[in-house]
């Protein structure tokens, strides 16, 4: 379930705890986690909205008021397009991404170079090609460069290469900035640690 920019920010400062959304069935249930760059967030509750006579779903002031939205009509055309009932997602702030703490974390003694080397490799083995290092190396050359820009370097699609990105990320090694990435601390510590002494 994506969240935009303005729910997140309502998330944070306590002013959303509902979203809604048209499903033809619901796409999430109670207990769902989501990371995202607030944190992560969790699913409270899900149910259908009531509908009105004439089909219209029944919304209240406080309804749109805990979407973040002006108006219950404000609400209702956000989705208006797509097809299906109208649901009310509870959602909640559970906590922060445990992803920020591991890239902070460059203490890396043998075992955990080791750990990351056999997760790089496993990644490596699944692919046509190995590609993790050059990556890894090639966000460390160039921070903050679109990643348009780094994947046609390469000769890969844009979203390819965003792909295996987050998979980088998942193992806290990068962090995505507002244009482009870099290495995480932990992702910095790793190439160093891992360097060809031999240049």
């Amino acid at each position: 379930m994506l969240l935009d920019a303005r729910t997140l920010r309502g998330l944070q400062d306590g002013t959303v705890t509902v979203a809604f959304r048209r499903w033809t069935t619901p796409r999430v249930r109670v207990g769902t986690r989501q990371r995202t760059r607030v944190g992560v967030v969790e699913v409270t509750s899900v149910e259908r909205v009531a509908t009105g006579p004439d089909g219209a779903p029944l919304l209240s002031d406080d309804d749109a008021r805990r979407a973040g939205a002006t108006s219950p009509t404000a609400v209702v055309a956000r989705g208006a397009a797509r097809e299906g009932d109208l649901y009310r997602v509870g959602i909640r702030l559970a906590g922060p991404d445990p992803r920020v703490a591991l890239r902070e974390d460059a203490d890396l003694d043998a075992t955990a170079v080791e750990q990351i080397r056999a997760a790089l490799a496993r990644k490596d083995r699944a692919a046509t090609e190995p590609w993790t290092r050059q990556y890894l190396e090639l966000i460390a050359a160039h921070e903050g460069v679109v990643a348009r820009e780094l994947a046609a370097g390469l000769g890969m699609a844009r979203d390819d290469f965003k792909v295996r990105v987050r998979r980088l990320k998942e193992l806290g090694l990068t962090e995505s900035l507002d244009v482009g990435y870099r290495l995480s601390p932990r992702g910095r510590a790793y190439l160093d640690a891992t360097a060809d002494p031999a240049g």
